[in-house]
């Protein structure tokens, strides 16, 4: 037995305590295999599961160095079975190997030969193999290597990608202007370069279209850029004319309203997964090209359509950048399986605390529907109960109050519900981003916000990704996507860029009190509250004299 500073149990959970000497050091050490489930001040809580421990063998770590890291920092004796699992469940990775064959192209290669005989008899597996050249060969059809590797991740039989990346075609990209990658940014690059493809993981506001560009001018190739929405894309284009040596004609859009083909294209999920008549007519962008890299913006939100397109470009890099890998579905093995193993993640935290975000201080604020909207709630059907309780008149009285609070401070007001945003905008006298708000709209008003020509805004759920408001200080949630874990965090990472001066972030939570709403909060706030993101809870009928700050300090008047 020693001091250290982790409590290893036998249910497959990592205890680790923040304030011990060895902490970070241990931290660092469990990162590559172990996943961070929760965050709070003390003790923060890992668990070992069959996709970390995969990931890790796909990032090059082996199960000695496991076991070893976990004897070595480990404060009590680590159960014998728990050890006796880690190197059995990390020893079915690479038992099946995908690797080129100079006579016969893509194979699929076992080294244990009863677990080829098992995935050969799965009817998911089966139609995607060749003939069998060898009691340990199967051929497979390049087109078929991501569902392939798909369909053995299910299976519980991962397989060990070696066959390798065509390089694409060259194009010169360099990073260029007076600035530099900041330390994690470049390991981050680093970790995916020297992986070949995979997934890197930052918090909002951590610059992971900066690692984009970095990794573009390690594959100086042609790029495919995919994002969430024509804001994005222009962002990203803005981005990259900034910060490398593209200009305006190497960097094209495919969008609703452009069809651009150059050496670095920036497409939508939405216009690349557009279906006419049972086909999907852009798919020809794919083979437009002899992409050397394909870059995906949060990841995590990958369309279905997407998954199934990805599996053909397996012969390419591919990054896949996001702030939280969490899918409310539980396809996060798919993103393993077709854009890689996860090559870098760093704790908000910790990049909280080398300031390059800004710290957040997250308040829940609770109303008490009045009797009528209580008494419709309860006779409501199960399916119209949520809508009510999230647009009750209480919170749009509240939200009015918070944003005269937080007057003159620049302010995003977000939510689900169309009809509510409107009926607040007209309250707030501000203007109002919505669905069927023109992109030129969209970007006139951001440019006018980051301006401080305006300083409230009303926001839907397409403000969710990917938009750049680096001057946000207050973000006010009345309504969302149900528990959406993933929505909750790109929400806080509205207000999460570094403030001018230094200042924390609010990021206010309106709720309704004994309903749906409620219990939907609470598992939306679990991956922040995993990450060290703390929510103080305050009462409606109490903030008429100013939310204290959570030093307890009340706004000036």
């Amino acid at each position: 037995m020693s001091d250290g500073p982790l409590i290893v149990q036998s249910d497959k959970t990592l205890l680790l305590e923040v304030d011990h000497e060895r902490a970070q050091a241990c931290r660092a050490a469990i990162a590559p295999f172990a996943e961070l489930e929760r965050a709070p001040e003390h003790v923060h809580t890992y668990r070992l599961t069959p996709l970390g421990l995969w990931n890790a063998r796909a990032a090059g770590h082996d199960a000695e160095q496991v076991v070893d890291t976990l004897l070595e920092f480990s404060r009590y004796s680590v159960p014998h079975a728990l050890l006796l699992d880690v190197a059995e469940t990390m020893d079915r990775y690479g038992r099946l190997q995908l690797a080129k064959d100079d006579e016969h192209g893509l194979v699929l290669r076992a080294f244990d030969p009863p677990v080829l005989e098992e995935v050969l008899r799965s009817k998911k597996v089966a139609p995607l193999l060749g003939a069998r050249l060898a009691p340990d060969l199967v051929q497979v059809h390049p087109s078929e290597r991501g569902n392939l590797k798909q369909a053995l991740l299910k299976l519980g039989w991962p397989a060990e990608d070696l066959a390798g990346y065509v390089d694409g075609e060259a194009h010169p990209i360099e990073l260029d202007g007076d600035w530099s990658l900041r330390p994690y940014q470049n390991d981050a690059v680093e970790g995916f370069w020297h992986g070949g493809s995979g997934v890197v993981v930052l918090p909002c506001g951590a610059g992971k279209t900066l690692v984009g560009a970095g990794a573009m001018a390690r594959a100086k190739a042609t790029t495919l850029i995919l994002v969430t929405n024509t804001v994005s894309a222009r962002q990203w284009r803005d981005e990259l004319l900034k910060r490398t040596s593209l200009t305006e004609d190497e960097i094209g859009e495919y969008s609703g309203a452009r069809k651009e083909i150059r050496p670095v294209t920036i497409a939508t999920y939405q216009v690349v997964t557009t279906k006419r008549k049972g086909v999907y007519p852009h798919l020809e962008l794919f083979d437009a090209r002899d992409w050397g890299l394909v870059v995906y913006d949060e990841v995590h939100l990958l369309p279905a359509p997407i998954f199934r397109m990805t599996a053909d470009l397996q012969a390419r890099r591919r990054l896949g950048l996001t702030a939280t890998l969490v899918r409310e579905d539980g396809r996060e093995g798919d993103v393993f399986s077709l854009i890689g193993p996860k090559r870098y993640d760093a704790p908000w935290k910790d990049i909280e605390a080398q300031g390059y975000i800004a710290p957040a201080d997250c308040v829940e604020v609770r109303v008490t529907l009045p009797d009528s909207e209580r008494l419709l709630y309860a006779t409501a059907d199960d399916e119209d109960r949520y809508r009510l309780c999230s647009t009750s008149a209480e919170k749009s009285r509240v939200v009015e109050r918070l944003v005269a609070q937080h007057a003159g401070e620049p302010t995003l007001v977000i939510g689900q519900y169309i009809d509510q945003l409107d009926d607040l905008a007209a309250r707030l006298d501000c203007p109002v981003i919505k669905g069927d708000t023109t992109v030129k709209e969209r970007q006139r008003l951001f440019e006018a916000f980051r301006q401080g020509e305006i300083t409230t805004l009303v926001v839907s759920k397409v403000a969710n990704f990917s938009i750049d408001l680096p001057e946000a200080k207050v973000a006010i949630q009345v309504s969302g996507s149900f528990g959406s874990r993933q929505e909750e965090a790109q929400r806080l990472g509205r207000v999460l860029r570094p403030k001018g001066d230094h200042g924390s972030a609010r990021f206010y939570t309106v709720v309704s009190r004994d309903t749906k709403d409620q219990d939907f909060a609470a598992h939306r706030q679990r991956f922040l509250a995993e990450q060290g993101y703390a929510y103080r809870i305050v009462d409606a009928d109490d903030i008429d004299g100013g939310v204290p700050d959570a030093d307890g300090v009340l706004p000036e008047a």
